[in-house]
């Protein structure tokens, strides 16, 4: 093809038009590939500015109470839950009554109440999960033992004909 190209001399006019029509069609078109790489260098400007966001670490006062601001939510709920179980051991009848107020609260506040409960524990149970350390698929696979196909078919007569019948 080569030899042609340069016998008859049309190489540089062919390169020349090809490059012609690829410049006249991403007129009409975008480049896919280029749209790619320039979609590439955007997220990865972006994700080191992210990096070098939170490079210092401020463990200011500001910081250190709001961190424990975020830790309370749990702990209060399962104290104030059994805390709720000992106030109606000890006065029934105060008890008696915030229950008979808290049957006045409209269904839909229950479920608004329901939502913001269940979106903080969602988002910190994906938050969780996302940060997660995840073992190697490679270890496991090396730690799992293998047996030999004869093993398998240890309590099964036809399999370990059928087997040796494949292997002869």
């Amino acid at each position: 093809m080569g030899m042609i190209e340069r016998f008859i001399g049309l190489a540089p006019g062919i390169t020349a038009l090809g490059s012609a029509a690829t410049g006249m069609a991403e007129v009409f078109t975008q480049n896919a590939t280029r749209k790619m790489e320039l979609e590439e260098e955007a997220y990865a400007r972006a994700i080191t500015q992210l990096g070098q966001e939170f490079q210092i670490a401020r463990a200011g006062f500001f910081d250190s109470l709001v961190n424990g601001l975020n830790r309370l939510p749990r702990p209060l709920l399962a104290l104030g839950t059994m805390a709720l179980f000992v106030y109606a051991m000890v006065e029934p009848v105060g008890f008696g009554l915030r229950m008979e107020g808290l049957q006045q609260v409209p269904e839909p506040l229950w479920w608004l109440l329901g939502a913001i409960v269940g979106f903080y524990f969602g988002a910190r149970e994906a938050h969780h999960f996302r940060n997660r350390a995840w073992p190697a698929r490679a270890q496991a696979l090396e730690a799992a033992p293998v047996a030999s196909p004869d093993d398998d078919f240890a309590d099964n007569a036809a399999l370990r004909d059928w087997v040796s019948g494949l292997r002869g």
